[in-house]
C-alpha cells in the first residue's frame, strides 16, 4: 500500500515521515507486531521533540513579549478596571418607588389592586347572600316601572313629546319662508320649551300610576328633547344670519335623502338650508346620539353587524347586572342606614355611609359604561353616526372641572356651544360663566331627582353647586395625583350621601317612618 492511502485512516498520534514509521506502517498492514523500540530511537524521538516545543515556545515568548511591550498600558488599564468593577456594587440611583426614579410600568401594583378589589367585594357578596338570600326578582323590576299593568302613564307621556318636536319644526319653517318676524319665532320657540319642562314635571306630579322610575325616564326623555330643540333653534337661527348677509351656504349631507348607486354603496345629497327642514331630518337629529344640532353629521361608512351585536349583548347584561346588584346589594344596604340617620348617631352614619359607598360607586362605574359606551355606541352604529366621542379620559381628572369637561361629552359639548361661550360674547368673566353652567347643571339634577319622588328637598342641587368650590379648592391646593385622588374621593363618597338622603326623606314622608 502507498502512504497516500495510509493517511485516509484515522490518526491515532502523531506520525514522522521516516522509513522507520513507514517499515511499522508495512508491518501492522500485514498483521505483524512491531518489534521494540531500542532505547537509542526512544532517546532520539525525545530530543526531536524536546526541540521543536522550545522552538515553539520561543517564537511563542518572542511574539508575546513583543504584544506586552506595545500593550502593555491597555493590559494594566483593563486589569484595573477588572479589579474595580469587581469591587464596585452600588450606583448613584433613586429607588423604584421615588418620583425622581422615573419609573413607572405599575401594571403589578393595579393588577393587584384589581385582584383584592374583587376578593373584597366577592366577600361582601358573599357575606350579603348569606344575611338576606337571594334578592333578586324580575318581577319587582317591573312594577317599579308600572303600577297598573294595563296602564301606562310614562310611556304615554314620551309618546306626546311628538307634538314638541313638530312644533318646532314647523316654527323653524315658517322663520325659513318669511311668514313670522324672528321675534315672533323666538316667542313660539321659548313658549314650545318652556311647555317641554312643564307639561312633563305637573304630568308627572298629578298622575298617581306615575312610578319614580318612570318618571325619572319620561322627564329624562323631555330634558333631552329640551337641549335638542334648543340647538335645532340656535343652529337654523345661525344658517339665517348667514344667508342674510350672503355668506357662504351651510350644507347637509348625511341626514337627508340617499341615493343608491349600482354597486350597492351609497351617495348623500347635499342640501343647503332651508332644505334641512325635512321630517327625515329632524328625526335623525332626534335618535342621533348627540344634542347639537349642525348641518353636517360625521357617518360612518356601514353598519358592522359584529359590533353591533357586540353592543347589544354588552347593554342587556349589564342591564341585568345593575338590576341584580340593586336588588341584592344597594336596597339592604340603605334599608339598615335608616335607623341611624333617624338617630342621628353620627358614627353609625359614617359607618353605613362607607359601606353603601362601594356598591353605588361601583353601579355608577357599570351605568356608564352600560349608557356612554354600549347604549351610545349601538345606536350610533344603527344610525351610522360616525363620531363616537362620547366620554374621554376622565378617570385622569386631576381637577374638579376637567372631570365635569370629559365624563359627558354631549352634555359638555352643548354648554360649551349654546351656554358658556354665547357668555363670554356678551363679556361675561370666565368664573361667572362657569358658574352659571353648574347652577344650571344643579337645576337638571335636582328637576330629574325631585319631580319623580315628588318632593323638593334640594340635595342635588347643592351638591352640584358645592362642586364649585370644590374645583377652586382642587385647583388650587392639590396637583397631580393629589388632585386626582381628590376627584375619585368626591365621587365615591358624595352620591352616597345624595341617595341616603332622598331615600330617607322618601321613606319618612311616604310611610312615616324608617325601615
Amino acid at each position: 500500500m502507498s502512504e497516500t492511502a495510509e493517511t485516509r485512516g484515522p490518526v491515532t498520534r502523531r506520525r514522522r515521515t521516516t522509513s522507520t514509521s513507514t517499515k511499522q506502517t508495512k508491518r501492522q498492514d500485514a498483521g505483524e507486531k512491531p518489534p521494540p523500540c531500542s532505547a537509542k530511537e526512544k532517546a532520539a524521538d525525545k530530543v526531536q521533540k524536546h526541540a521543536n516545543n522550545n522552538g515553539n515556545v520561543e517564537k511563542e515568548m518572542g511574539k508575546s513579549t513583543q504584544q506586552q511591550l506595545a500593550n502593555s498600558p491597555k493590559k494594566q488599564r483593563s486589569a484595573v478596571e477588572d479589579i474595580n468593577e469587581k469591587l464596585r456594587c452600588h450606583n448613584l440611583q433613586e429607588s423604584l418607588l421615588s418620583s425622581a426614579s422615573g419609573y413607572s410600568n405599575y401594571r403589578g401594583i393595579l393588577n393587584w389592586c384589581v385582584v383584592m378589589l374583587v376578593l373584597s367585594n366577592a366577600r361582601l357578596f358573599l357575606e350579603n347572600i348569606i344575611k338576606y338570600g337571594i334578592l333578586v326578582d324580575p318581577i319587582q323590576v317591573v312594577s317599579l316601572f308600572l303600577k297598573d299593568p294595563y296602564s301606562w302613564p310614562a310611556a304615554c307621556l314620551i309618546i306626546v313629546s311628538n307634538v314638541f318636536i313638530l312644533a318646532a319644526l314647523y316654527i323653524e319653517r315658517r322663520l325659513a319662508v318669511g311668514t313670522i318676524s324672528e321675534t315672533t319665532g323666538l316667542i313660539l320657540h321659548l313658549f314650545n320649551l318652556t311647555s317641554l319642562l312643564i307639561f312633563p314635571s305637573a304630568s308627572v306630579l298629578t298622575v298617581t300610576s306615575i312610578t319614580p322610575v318612570g318618571g325619572v325616564l319620561s322627564l329624562g326623555t323631555y330634558t333631552v328633547l329640551f337641549l335638542k330643540l334648543y340647538s335645532y333653534m340656535d343652529s337654523n337661527k345661525w344658517c339665517r344670519e348667514i344667508r342674510q348677509a350672503k355668506a357662504k351656504r351651510m350644507t347637509r349631507s348625511y341626514s337627508c335623502p340617499i341615493v343608491a348607486q349600482s354597486n350597492g354603496s351609497a351617495v348623500n345629497t347635499n342640501v343647503s338650508y332651508p332644505g334641512n327642514l325635512t321630517h327625515r331630518d329632524m328625526y335623525y337629529f332626534i335618535f342621533a346620539p348627540t344634542l347639537c344640532y349642525q348641518l353636517n353629521f360625521p357617518r360612518s361608512p356601514r353598519i358592522r353587524k359584529r359590533f353591533l351585536i357586540r353592543r347589544l349583548f354588552e347593554m342587556l347584561f349589564l342591564m341585568q347586572l345593575l338590576v341584580g346588584l340593586i336588588q341584592q346589594w344597594m336596597v339592604p344596604s340603605v334599608q339598615n342606614s335608616m335607623k341611624p340617620f333617624q338617630e342621628m348617631d353620627f358614627s353609625r352614619m359614617v359607618e353605613r355611609l362607607l359601606k353603601l359607598a362601594v356598591p353605588n360607586h361601583l353601579i355608577w362605574l357599570i351605568f356608564f359604561y352600560w349608557f356612554f359606551h354600549s347604549s351610545l355606541n349601538f345606536v350610533a352604529e344603527l344610525l351610522q353616526f360616525g363620531d363616537r366621542e362620547f366620554y374621554r379620559d376622565w378617570w385622569n381628572s386631576e381637577t374638579v372641572t376637567y372631570f365635569w369637561a370629559n365624563w359627558n361629552i354631549p352634555v359638555h359639548k352643548w354648554c360649551l356651544r349654546h351656554f358658556y361661550k354665547p357668555m363670554l360674547r356678551k363679556g361675561v368673566n370666565k368664573f361667572l360663566a362657569q358658574t352659571a353652567v353648574f347652577l344650571a347643571s344643579a337645576f337638571f339634577h335636582e328637576y330629574l331627582v325631585s319631580v319623580p319622588l315628588k318632593m323638593f328637598r334640594l340635595w342635588a342641587f347643592m351638591g352640584m353647586m358645592a362642586q364649585v368650590p370644590l374645583a377652586l379648592f382642587v385647583s388650587r391646593f392639590l396637583n397631580g395625583n393629589y388632585g386626582n385622588a381628590a376627584v375619585w374621593i368626591s365621587l365615591i363618597i358624595g352620591q352616597p350621601i345624595a341617595v341616603l338622603m332622598y331615600v330617607h326623606d322618601y321613606y319618612v314622608i311616604h310611610y312615616g317612618s324608617t325601615t
